[in-house]
């Protein structure tokens, strides 16, 4: 509910705090006080549509904030998670509108967009007046009030969930056929691809692995001759180890004559002998790795050719080829089991299908039952609000045509305003005065299951008075027992039922030269005067304050 309610700078409200309750509270004053600049802020605060003429002339930014009692079972919860807002404790709706037109939106002090804070207003607070078609003309609405009526919540929300499990089975059929019917057309394209590719059998990263090797064994080739010449002059004919062998014998021999002479020559002549054994050793281990035959090579340019050539005729890079060889595989397979997979598919569409209709029979009966019992009661409350001649009608028609996500029911009030004439939508047959007690109808019998938990209504008692104004009265009380009820009002009778009472008034500021619009809560003990002042007008009098003390205690008995 409704909690507290801080205005700053919005036309004539400089500075405003008003604290609420659950309850019946009404809000009285004289014409032009600024009973409506103070809704349209509160409005504002709730997502509705900013303006620059609300900001108080002078001053460069307004702001309304509204702030919240919230159950942690209420659904704007889940409509706050998902805006990634936190809280446990009090809600908080902030709007701050500028002078050059700019707004910005706040819950819990996060900013969000104007959109999101509309979306947790229309959950937390309705405000309804003579000619607020809210609620009222969309017939979608007029459905949810209907299932909320009969708890019908959780049917629907079953209906709709077999709804999108039935389109997503009717869809799978539409995608299944045409990906069917395209293989069919291509299919000897198809089979011709596959038993050529099958043929070819490209493997993943087969082209890189065979440009490698081709690489290698071409390189192999220029330098295999160079290799052969040098391993001839090591190890071939003319190969220097037998001379150095020889010369090492022969000065082995001669060591022990001349050791400081000859050692170092043989131990040289040792090393380079050595060295041309490894040299020897690595040339020929070049040669057995350059050796290759040359028609591996010729093979392996062929392969590249074959895979290049496929590769340029289906427009595949060579690597995908295997992956599209598959591809082709599962159409030709498609169009094989294509069928018969059809038709499993189709059937599960069929009942997917019976199960959504089922439900939705199954529902629109709900509903038609629901119908009957709305009716009676709605039409219950509209004598007293003198519509006894009137009568609302739940109209409902069920037909394959309006088959959707909520059924196949479309469903809208009516009302006859007189015996003999033209029953018809609500908002076309019924005037202002009568749409809003059609409307009060509505909303007691719907209170506590098609209702946001804080209703506003603004006048809805205006043109009636007497034995009408005591019934809306009445009935503000007893919609106030189980949701918060704030109304503007001109009727002593209502204002006489309200838990509490709230004047606004016009204050002269800065010695007249401008003035500013306050709300007062009235005391209990005060409450009396002032719907005496509603009563008589300017003048009260004895007779007004008499009739006053009256409509306050047959309001408490």
């Amino acid at each position: 509910m409704l909690a507290r309610l801080s205005i700053r700078d919005i036309v004539l409200i400089d500075r405003l705090d008003l604290d609420f309750a659950s309850g019946l509270a009404v809000l009285t004053g004289e014409t032009g006080a600024g009973k409506s600049i103070l809704l349209d802020a509160f409005a504002m605060a709730l997502g509705a549509r900013g303006d620059a003429t609300l900001v108080r002339q002078g001053v460069e930014q307004g702001q309304v904030t509204a702030m919240f009692e919230v159950p942690p079972d209420h659904p704007v919860r889940a409509l706050l998670a998902e805006q990634g807002i936190g809280g446990d404790d009090a809600l908080i709706l902030r709007r701050v509108q500028m002078a050059d037109g700019r707004t910005r939106a706040f819950i819990n002090d996060q900013p969000v967009s104007v959109q999101a804070l509309k979306s947790l207003g229309t959950a937390l607070v309705e405000i309804h007046g003579q000619h607020d078609e809210r609620a009222l003309v969309d017939a979608a609405t007029h459905r949810r009030l209907l299932d909320a009526y009969d708890g019908l919540e959780r049917d629907a929300a079953e209906v709709e969930r077999l709804w999108e499990a039935r389109r997503i089975a009717i869809e799978a059929v539409e995608a299944h056929r045409a990906e069917v019917e395209r293989a069919k057309r291509e299919a000897d394209y198809l089979r011709h691809s596959v038993e050529e590719l099958t043929q070819l059998a490209p493997q993943a990263g087969e082209e890189t692995t065979l440009a490698a090797r081709r690489t290698a064994m071409m390189q192999a080739e220029k330098v295999a001759e160079d290799l052969r010449e040098a391993h001839e002059a090591v190890a071939g004919s003319q190969s220097p180890v037998e001379t150095f062998s020889a010369a090492i014998r022969r000065l082995e021999r001669r060591v022990a004559q001349a050791p400081s002479l000859l050692e170092p020559a043989v131990k040289t002549l040792d090393a380079a002998l050595t060295a041309i054994e490894e040299a020897r050793a690595h040339l020929e281990n070049a040669l057995r790795a350059a050796d290759h035959d040359p028609q591996e090579l010729e093979r392996i340019e062929e392969r590249l050719f074959a895979l290049r050539a496929a590769a340029r005729k289906y427009n595949s890079p060579v690597d995908d080829l295997a992956a599209l060889a598959q591809r082709y595989a599962a159409d030709l397979a498609l169009i094989d089991a294509g069928a018969e997979r059809l038709a499993a598919m189709e059937a599960a569409a069929r009942e997917a299908d019976e199960r959504y209709r089922k439900a939705a029979m199954a529902l629109s009966f709900a509903r038609n039952k629901a119908a009957a019992a709305l009716d009676k009661a709605v039409n219950g409350e509209l004598a007293p609000l003198k519509l006894e001649r009137a009568q609302f009608t739940t109209q409902i028609t069920s037909t394959e045509a309006n088959a959707g996500p909520h059924g196949i029911d479309r469903v809208e009030f009516w009302v006859q305003t007189n015996p003999g004439t033209r029953p018809g939508p609500m908002m076309k047959v019924a005037s202002g005065g009568e749409l809003a007690r059609f409307l009060l109808a509505l909303k007691v019998v719907l209170a506590d299951r098609g209702s946001a938990p804080t209703l506003v209504f603004d006048e809805i008692d205006t043109g009636v008075g007497g034995a009408v104004a005591d019934a809306i009265g009445v009935r503000l009380g007893k919609l106030a027992g189980r949701v918060q009820v704030v109304t503007v009002t001109h009727a002593p009778q209502v204002a006489a039922r309200a838990d509490r009472h709230y004047l606004i008034a016009k204050d002269a500021l800065d010695k007249g030269k401008r003035v500013a619009t306050r709300v007062t809560e009235v005391a209990a003990d005060h409450r009396r005067e002032e719907i005496a002042r509603m009563l008589a007008g300017a003048e009260i009098t004895e007779e007004a304050r008499a009739a006053a003390e009256r409509l306050i205690k047959a309001a408490a008995g």
